[in-house]
């Protein structure tokens, strides 16, 4: 799509962002010198602020703007996704955040050997967690790789390049005290970012005759050039002329083309031209019509749309629970109840920042319905404000939302690289700061590989597909191990590779064979598209059933561990085991109690 010339305004917000974020770790640095400063900030952090600092590596790309994209393209059903972000808060508030934290562990792979006591199953949650957070960073680098380019018009591997360097520099300088005050910044950042664009759009939409829930398709107002980046199949439901320049179904074009219903093939680098009062094809699998977009039922695109629609709820509902960054931030807490207060802030946090992505995604698919057909409608948030109002307003307004968008990648990243890099600098390496910031060093670049290798996907998609692998792996782990007695190890381990395999052979199909649940295609593409339906039951089945099978092998110790989860701190029941067990240097400064587990990993 034509952006024009890059208005100052944006470069501005932009380099704000950046600068912002660059500082505010510095100052952190400040107050960074030992492990426990960089894994979980010296179990410090109070409610409130700790609620901010989530909530802001938790409002990932997704969130900011894959969001709008997917709700302006697919409408009712996928207002799924932000309710799903916002809810699995609540079952880590009843069932996780208190127990996890009094289980006094710095990382989910310390907690699966405090509560089984294998030392080789904390190796395996460490990769997974290493897998999980590796495959979450990808689309936060994509998604900073697209809005420079629509932005600044630079190719898009200068914005992954830019946002990987500036959050590993970050998380190597001050780890998780540092990045705890800049994702608190970057929380009240986006929530701007996206407010006061969506509140202008309210203002301006009420002085406006045009509705979306009327029986024809999308329309554009003026003469429209839309250019196409990526190979697409659109639909159209009434016959269509437009002017085209590039390859429509397969043949090279060059003058005026007449589409007739049904889907059509636009080849990446095709140039299309609409006139004022054209409607607009929209991607294939997308409802075509103003009332059926706004009706649910239709599901995410494809065959199968009920399926999508339940995996999706049972993928972010129990994904959330299964996000290493996520957690970890719990075991910054002080005490349990702290964490249920955190827990408690997140949801009313989140609640408020997702309404306002919501009404972004409808203003797009009234003003700017041309992004339905270049399949890049995560830009919709970026060019809304500019497409709809004029002038200095619309270009201040731009900048905004570029700021947040740049606060959104750095965010979410930055806490995905501290959970990576804690799990490998106590699990792989020595556990000291310098091993800390090495593995940050190391965990950052596999992921910039990946960015710069494969094709993305929507943002929320992409994050869904996440969600997916998290819920059916470290979900049953902590929920089995929290709140069930008869789990063993080797059920746990059974369970966990059933889900990883099922989840994540799933992800991986989508990536590089690129099967479209939303085009079609049948059963097969909308379990492989949405798998957490199938992964899920059968991730906590086989955890269940094998550990029926090995009852033997539960723990001795069982009794105490879950007194030490569930018995309020105040009783004396238990007590940190790493607070202050770490000097300066990462050396252990006082011995460890029989069956518990090192810092370091190490026995």
């Amino acid at each position: 799509m034509d952006t024009g010339s890059i208005p100052v305004a944006t470069v501005v917000g932009l380099v704000f962002a950046a600068a912002a974020t660059v500082a505010i770790g510095i100052y952190g640095v400040r107050l960074a010198r030992t492990t426990s400063d960089f894994l979980i900030a010296s179990r410090s952090v109070g409610p409130r602020w700790n609620a901010a600092a989530i909530s802001g590596e938790y409002l990932s790309a997704a969130s900011f703007l894959g969001v709008a994209g997917l709700i302006a393209k697919y409408g009712a059903d996928a207002l799924w996704y932000p309710v799903g972000f916002t809810a699995g808060y609540l079952g880590l508030l009843l069932f996780v955040a208190a127990p996890l934290r009094r289980s006094g562990a710095y990382t989910v792979p310390d907690f699966a050997e405090f509560r089984l006591g294998a030392r080789w199953l904390r190796t395996l949650s460490m990769v997974i967690v290493a897998v999980v957070c590796v495959l979450y960073l990808v689309p936060q680098f994509q998604g900073a790789g697209l809005t420079l380019n629509i932005l600044l018009g630079v190719p898009d591997w200068v914005g992954v390049v830019a946002v990987a360097v500036i959050v590993v520099g970050n998380v190597v300088g001050g780890g998780m005290r540092s990045i705890t005050f800049v994702q608190a910044f970057q929380y009240w950042l986006k929530l701007t970012a996206v407010a006061v664009p969506a509140l202008v759009l309210v203002v301006h939409f009420f002085d406006d005759d045009r509705a979306v829930g009327r029986p024809a398709p999308p329309t554009v107002t003026e003469r429209t050039t839309v250019d196409v980046t990526t190979d697409v199949v659109v639909q159209v439901g009434e016959p269509l002329a437009v002017t085209a320049t590039g390859r429509v179904d397969g043949r090279t074009v060059d003058g005026t083309v007449l589409l007739a219903p049904g889907e059509h093939e636009v080849a990446a680098g095709t140039a299309l031209v609409l006139e004022p009062g054209a409607a607009v094809p929209v991607v294939a699998g997308a409802p075509a019509t103003n009332d059926d977009w706004v009706a649910p039922g239709g599901g995410i695109g494809g065959a199968h749309p009920m399926f999508q629609v339940y995996s999706l709820i049972l993928a972010t509902f129990l994904g959330t629970m299964g996000l290493p960054h996520v957690l970890v931030r719990f075991y910054t807490n002080p005490d349990g109840r702290a964490a249920r207060m955190t827990s408690l802030a997140v949801i009313a946090l989140l609640g408020v920042f997702y309404l306002f992505p919501t009404l972004l995604g409808v203003f797009a698919r009234l003003y700017v319905p041309q992004l339905l057909i270049t399949g890049r409608s995560d830009a919709a948030v970026l060019l809304l404000p500019g497409s709809v109002l004029s002038g200095l307003g619309g270009q201040l307004l731009a900048a905004l939302v570029a700021a947040g968008a740049i606060a959104a990648f750095l965010s979410t990243s930055s806490g995905l690289l501290v959970s990576v890099a804690g799990v490998l600098s106590t699990d792989v390496l020595r556990g000291r700061v310098r091993d800390f910031r090495i593995a940050a060093v190391l965990a950052g670049l596999v992921p910039l590989g990946l960015s710069l290798a494969v094709t993305s996907l929507d943002l929320s998609r992409a994050v869904g597909l996440v969600f997916a692998v998290a819920a059916s792996t470290l979900c049953p782990l902590l929920m089995l191990g929290i709140w069930w007695r008869g789990l063993t190890a080797v059920g746990a381990a059974a369970g966990m590779v059933t889900g990883a395999v099922v989840a994540g052979g799933a992800a991986l199909v989508v990536v590089l064979v690129r099967i479209d649940p939303e085009a079609g295609g049948g059963w097969v593409a909308a379990v492989v598209g949405y798998p957490a339906a199938v992964s899920v039951p059968l991730a906590f089945a086989t955890m269940i059933v094998v550990s029926l099978a090995t009852r033997a092998r539960v723990p001795a110790d069982v009794g105490r561990v879950f007194s030490r989860m569930h018995v309020p701190e105040r009783l004396g029941m238990g007590r940190d085991r790493e607070l202050g067990a770490f000097e300066d240097t990462g050396v252990p400064a006082e011995p460890r109690g029989p069956g518990q587990p090192s810092p370091r990993g190490e026995h």
